[in-house]
């Protein structure tokens, strides 16, 4: 799939204006034929604007949203589930102002703001998007993470990039996790991320290791590619930082 820009903004129901504005403040970024230098938009930056439009109708900031697909280990999936809630909240309350407005047609005078009250769902909107920011918003891997998100990615490639590296860590989840190839793992993983990402050193491999398997999150975002997945990527990181300290 190859989309133009104007083609994009007609799929998507936005201007190019706008799809320009996203580029340049590192939310959306289309790619550069290599030949030609021709920009185009391909499968995953339309899944990565699907996205942003489902966080934009839910009222999201596009600083809060680029913080939320900046996380390395954000979860398309859970992320759909919240997203569900809070859609189902936001329903929950127009229903409740046009019952309102029916009221008020047939002449019943309702002394009611209750059905005003946006409070619930504006709360459970801020939670959500100050969680990444929360978990790498004072580190340096964050700024580091937001520079290069800025600069631009391939988003298909890395994304392609980094399921690899997970299919590889399922195929080898019955290995001995201290087995060379599953440190050649940890050193691709550990280099994807600081390719893509940020700095990654031992200390902080070590936390997301341990965060693979604590997180139920991200246990079942990496056990989709096979379950025991995470445990051992976790064991593996645990082998390999225990190797080097």
């Amino acid at each position: 799939m190859r989309l133009s820009v104007s083609q994009m903004a007609k799929l998507c129901g936005v201007s190019a204006r706008t799809l320009r504005y996203y580029g340049q403040i590192g939310l959306l970024h289309p790619e550069t034929a290599a030949d030609s230098g021709y920009r185009w938009y391909g499968e995953a930056d339309v899944a990565r604007m699907r996205q942003i439009l489902f966080y934009r109708e839910l009222d999201f900031s596009l600083s809060d949203i680029r913080d939320i697909l900046a996380d390395p280990h954000y979860d398309k999936q859970e992320a759909l589930l919240r997203q569900r809630r809070l859609l189902r909240m936001k329903r929950d309350r127009l229903d409740r102002l046009l019952a309102l407005v029916e009221a008020n047609l047939k002449g019943d005078k309702i002394m009611e703001f209750q059905a005003f009250d946006s409070s619930e769902l504006e709360a459970a909107r801020r939670e959500y998007a100050a969680e990444a920011k929360a978990r790498w918003g004072d580190t340096d891997a964050w700024r580091q993470s937001q520079e290069k998100l800025a600069a631009g990615q391939d988003w298909s490639a890395q994304a392609e990039e980094m399921n690899a590296i997970f299919r590889r860590a399922a195929a080898l989840r019955d290995t001995d996790p201290a087995a060379p190839e599953a440190r050649t793992l940890v050193e691709d993983w550990k280099q994807f991320i600081s390719t893509h990402c940020y700095d990654c050193t031992d200390e902080i491999l070590a936390g997301l290791g341990t965060m693979y398997t604590a997180d139920e999150r991200f246990r079942k975002n990496l056990d989709r590619f096979g379950g025991g997945t995470a445990s051992f990527l976790s064991a593996a990181i645990t082998a390999y930082c225990g190797s080097r300290g």
